[in-house]
């Protein structure tokens, strides 16, 4: 179970999070919307200790993560894996280099600046690559790859982090529709399959309605909405996004293939 307690984030007068809480139990799909601005990516960073919270806890399992340091910290942030809106791949290295840097909180550091990878972690990372069709690029560059596969590259580095919980910020806002449904239907998948927590930033209503079966909405830092898909009104979303709704709430339903298992709307995660 994820706790978050009170969660704070100032920079100097102004509230990117203010006084912020929510639980989330685990194998949840829970979407973060909210107009550009809301706090969305503050609270993911936060969640994950690349902001640092001003007041308030992160409490997982039981453990204060807003206490954590040192080599205590580095493994939360592997069990806490993040995906990134522009990827942060590095491109002059292969695909499954950058792949196998989601071990480096397990290795010893001269291991993988000498490209001594394990075995097994060789194995898990093309694993990972199968498990979204691109195991073909794993010697390619990664500065050579579309957008699409460069963020299925990212989600596979997450996976093999073998995380409690993944937290992908805006994690399709670069991609064509398309690419967008082959990366959230990866993120599904791996919610699905192997249990694991998914915490996502979307800008799009249609996306979040399609994969989530919770959301939580955010104004001005501070959480508003809390609760499935099925109770966010159009009256609801409109106060959301205020300017902005038209923008996110226009467009056709996202069509999720029918072999991925997606929850019923109305079925509420327990809070």
């Amino acid at each position: 179970m994820l706790v978050v307690e009170g969660l704070t984030c100032r920079f100097g007068t102004k509230a990117a999070v203010d006084n912020a809480s929510f639980s989330i139990p685990p194998g949840s799909f829970v979407g973060v919307i909210g107009r550009s601005g809301a706090g969305k990516s503050t609270m993911l960073r936060m969640i994950n200790r690349l902001a640092q919270p001003t007041s308030g806890r992160i409490l997982f399992e039981g453990e204060d993560v807003t206490a954590l340091r040192g080599r205590e910290l580095r493994q939360w942030r592997a069990r806490s894996a993040m995906i990134f809106q522009q990827f942060n791949l590095v491109g002059r290295l292969d695909v499954l280099t950058n792949v196998l840097m989601g071990r480096l909180a397990e290795i010893p550091a001269w291991r993988s600046l000498a490209q001594l990878w394990p075995e097994q972690d060789r194995a898990l990372a093309m694993s990972a690559l199968e498990q979204f069709d691109i195991a073909s690029l794993a010697a390619q560059r990664a500065d050579q790859l579309s957008g699409g596969q460069q963020q299925r590259v990212a989600i596979a580095r997450a996976l093999v982090q073998q995380p409690d919980i993944i937290l992908a910020d805006e994690p399709i806002a670069s991609l064509d529709p398309r690419n967008t449904r082959v990366v959230m239907d990866a993120l599904l998948r791996i919610n699905k399959h192997f249990g694991i927590t998914v915490l996502c930033n979307l800008h799009s209503l249609d996306l979040a309605r399609t994969y989530c079966d919770r959301l939580i909405g955010m104004a001005a830092g501070r959480v508003v909405f809390d609760d499935v898909p099925a109770m966010l009104t159009d009256h609801i979303a409109r106060e959301l996004y205020d300017l902005e709704a038209n923008d996110v709430m226009g467009g056709a339903p996202v069509h999720v293939p029918a072999n991925v298992d997606v929850p019923a709307l109305g079925t509420a995660a327990a809070a």
